[in-house]
C-alpha cells in the first residue's frame, strides 16, 4: 500500500454513499427500473416448480467449476501457454457487465438443458465480425433462439443499454450455437425427463385439488327433487348447511334425521407416485446421476461417472461450439484453441495428496512448485523448486554445477600444504 500522507488522505478522501450517486449519475437517467434482474434466463413454469431445477443447477454448477480458457496448443495438440485475450477474459473474469465468467457458462448450461439449444453471442468486439474474422470479443451474452434460417438465426437477447430483451438476426458464423447432447433424454416430446414433467404437474394438480378446502359433500334429501319446488327447497337446504359450516366457529352443522350425508373427498388411489418413482430412477441413470452426487456422499468411481457421462459431453459440446465459430482457421493454424482444463485433484481425499505428490514428482511429472499450487501454498523460491526430477536419485542443477567446478590449483588441498605455505611466509 502506498505511503499518502494524512493531508492528501483529507484531500482526496471519498465515500461511495455520500457522495457516490451525486458524482457519478448526476443528470443522467437510470433508465428503466425492475424489482428482479432482466438479463437472466428464467426456466419454464414447470421445471422451475419441481425438482428438475435442482438438476439443471447441479449440472450448471459443474461445468462452470472446470475453467476454460484461450489457449495455444503445440504441433501435437498439447497446451503451452494460456493467451491473454478478451476471449479469455469473457470466459475467466468477466463476460458482460452483469456476468462473471462461471456465471456465463453456467447460464448457458442451464439454458441449453431447459430449451435443448442456445445462442452464444459476441456482443462487443473489436470489428465488424461481418467484415472480418480477426476481431477480439470483448462481451458475451446468451440468447434464446426464436426462429432458424438456412444461413441466419434470429435470437432473443438481452440489451444491457436500454434493459429489455430484443430480437436481432445473425449470421450462424458469428453465433456459437450451442446444441444439447442429451436432448433425446432431456427435451425430446417423449423423452423420459418430458415424460416426468407430465406426471410431476399431474400430481401438482390433485395436491392443489385435496388441498382447496372443499368438503365434496353429497347431501341425500328425504324426497324426490324433480319438480322446480323441490329442487328450491333443496337449494336451500344446501346453502343453509353451507351458512352453519361457514358461521360455526369449528365448521360443525346438523341435518335432520331422515338426510345422508356422504362424502366424496377420500383420497384417490392411483399409480401415479410409482410411475414418477420409477421414472426418475430412469432419468437417473440416464445421466449418470445418483442421489449420493446431490448429498455430497458420492464416492470416488460414482463421481467419475457421473462426469464421464453426464458433465464431459456437455462440457465438450460448450467448448466445441465456441470453439467452431470464435476460432478461424488462421487462428487455429497458429495453434489458438478454446479448451476446458480440468483439474483432476478436485476429486482426490486429502489423505491421499501425499502419496499422489510423491508418485507425480518422483517419475517426474509435477515439479514442487506445481505440487504447492494444487494444495494452496505460494511457489518457492528455493533452487531446484521448478525442476522436473526425481529429488530421491537425481541431483539439482545447482549442485551439480557446484560439483563439476575444478578444484583451484592456488588453493591449499590439505592442512599439510596449508602449513607449509603458512612456514614459508
Amino acid at each position: 500500500m502506498p505511503n499518502i500522507s494524512f493531508r492528501n488522505r483529507l484531500k482526496h478522501a471519498w465515500n461511495a454513499i455520500r457522495y457516490g450517486e451525486s458524482n457519478l449519475v448526476y443528470g443522467r437517467s437510470f433508465g428503466p427500473s425492475y424489482g428482479v434482474r432482466q438479463d437472466l434466463y428464467r426456466l419454464r413454469s414447470g421445471v422451475e416448480t419441481s425438482f428438475i431445477a435442482s438438476i439443471y443447477t447441479r449440472i450448471g454448477i459443474d461445468v462452470a467449476s472446470i475453467p476454460i480458457q484461450h489457449v495455444r496448443l503445440d504441433e501435437n495438440e498439447r497446451y503451452i501457454e494460456t493467451i491473454k485475450s478478451g476471449l479469455n477474459n469473457c470466459l475467466t473474469l468477466e463476460a458482460n457487465i452483469d456476468q462473471t465468467g462461471r456465471a456465463f457458462i453456467q447460464d448457458i448450461v442451464m439454458s441449453m438443458c431447459d430449451e435443448g439449444v442456445v445462442a452464444v453471442v459476441p456482443v462487443d468486439t473489436t470489428m465488424n465480425p461481418a467484415l472480418t474474422g480477426s476481431y477480439d470479443i470483448i462481451t458475451m451474452r446468451t440468447a434464446k433462439i426464436v426462429s432458424w434460417y438456412p444461413k441466419h438465426v434470429r435470437v432473443n437477447i438481452y440489451n444491457d443499454e436500454t434493459g429489455h430483451k430484443q430480437d436481432i438476426t445473425l449470421p450462424k458464423t458469428m453465433v456459437a450455437i450451442v446444441e444439447n447432447p442429451l436432448f433425446a433424454v432431456m427435451n425430446g416430446p417423449n423423452s423420459t425427463l418430458q415424460r416426468l414433467m407430465t406426471k410431476l404437474n399431474l400430481l401438482d394438480v390433485i395436491d392443489q385439488q385435496s388441498g382447496s378446502g372443499k368438503l365434496d359433500l353429497i347431501i341425500q334429501l328425504p324426497y324426490v327433487v324433480k319438480t322446480e319446488a323441490r329442487r328450491q327447497q333443496a337449494e336451500t337446504r344446501r346453502k343453509d348447511i353451507e351458512s352453519q359450516l361457514q358461521d360455526s366457529k369449528y365448521g360443525i352443522a346438523y341435518t335432520d334425521g331422515t338426510e345422508k350425508v356422504t362424502q366424496l373427498n377420500r383420497p384417490a388411489e392411483n399409480n401415479l407416485m410409482g410411475q414418477i418413482e420409477y421414472l426418475t430412477s430412469m432419468l437417473y441413470s440416464q445421466l449418470g446421476l445418483t442421489k449420493a452426487v446431490f448429498d455430497g456422499t458420492a464416492s470416488e468411481t460414482e463421481m467419475i461417472n457421473y462426469y464421464n457421462r453426464s458433465i464431459e459431453p456437455i462440457l465438450a459440446a460448450v467448448v466445441n461450439g465456441m470453439k467452431r465459430v470464435f476460432i478461424t482457421k488462421t487462428g487455429r493454424t497458429q495453434g489458438q484453441s478454446i479448451e476446458a482444463l480440468r483439474d483432476p485433484f478436485k476429486l482426490v481425499p486429502i489423505s491421499q495428496i501425499a502419496d499422489v505428490a510423491d508418485k507425480f514428482s518422483r517419475n517426474e511429472i509435477l515439479s514442487s512448485n506445481e505440487l504447492r499450487q494444487i494444495v494452496g501454498r505460494k511457489p518457492s523460491n528455493q533452487d531446484g523448486a521448478d525442476e522436473l526430477r526425481n529429488k530421491t536419485l537425481n541431483k539439482s542443477k545447482v549442485q551439480s554445477q557446484a560439483e563439476s567446478e575444478p578444484v583451484s590449483s592456488e588453493s591449499p588441498t590439505s592442512i599439510i600444504d596449508m602449513i607449509k605455505e603458512n612456514e614459508g611466509v
